[in-house]
């Protein structure tokens, strides 16, 4: 009778040299901020998030069956950075469908938290807030439901003219949303006003 233990069946890594390796999501994001309890005020109204976790130092929140989509650090000691440095520029969260995104924009401004930007890129319609340390969020509707559509976009050359879209006015569009008027209609991007660029639709 042989009693030593079998040898565990050896397990090859996957073969890098011949196969991509590439994630299979954004699993979350992580800030600084310079007052926790105000940023987790501030992201669970927000996103209408829950708490995962939370102690003096760190929070995690999320609002879907990730553990945690977004955590709060607030370090002993922090420094705000300058706008004109380099780091994140900002961070996306995608809705549903655009009546969602618009009656999000409703509830939040209810409570005073508007955005500091609103344009139609093409791909989307998109609206920036900035968090109360500065952190720039971008709220958006898909207007394409296929990246094929996407890319037929950006090889239309309407892009190439104006990569950076069009501001619009959230509540004039919410008003046209409940009017009826057809999805295609409000998601169109329209051409550049007379005498304008593609930096003057911009917003910093």
């Amino acid at each position: 009778m042989n009693d030593e233990p079998a040898l565990p069946a050896r397990r090859p890594l996957p073969d890098f040299a011949h196969t991509a390796l590439r994630p299979v999501k954004l699993a979350h994001v992580v800030l600084r901020v310079g007052d926790l309890a105000r940023s987790r005020g501030w992201y669970i109204e927000v996103l209408q998030a829950r708490v995962a976790f939370e102690n003096d130092m760190l929070c995690f929140l999320s609002y879907d069956d990730e553990h945690h989509r977004i955590g709060l650090v607030a370090p002993p000691g922090l420094k705000h950075e300058a706008d004109a440095s380099t780091g994140l520029e900002h961070i996306a969260f995608t809705y549903g469908s655009l009546g969602e995104l618009l009656a999000n924009h409703r509830r939040l401004a209810a409570r005073g938290i508007r955005p500091y930007w609103c344009i139609n890129h093409g791909p989307t319609i998109s609206m920036y807030y900035r968090d109360p340390d500065g952190h720039r969020l971008e709220l958006q509707h898909d207007v394409f439901e296929t990246a094929a559509e996407v890319d037929a976009f950006f090889a239309g050359g309407a892009y190439a003219e104006n990569f950076m879209g069009v501001v619009f006015d959230p509540d004039a569009l919410a008003a046209r949303y409940e009017a009826g008027e057809p999805l295609a209609s409000l998601t169109a991007r329209p051409r550049l006003p007379q005498g304008k660029g593609p930096w003057d639709m911009f917003v910093p």
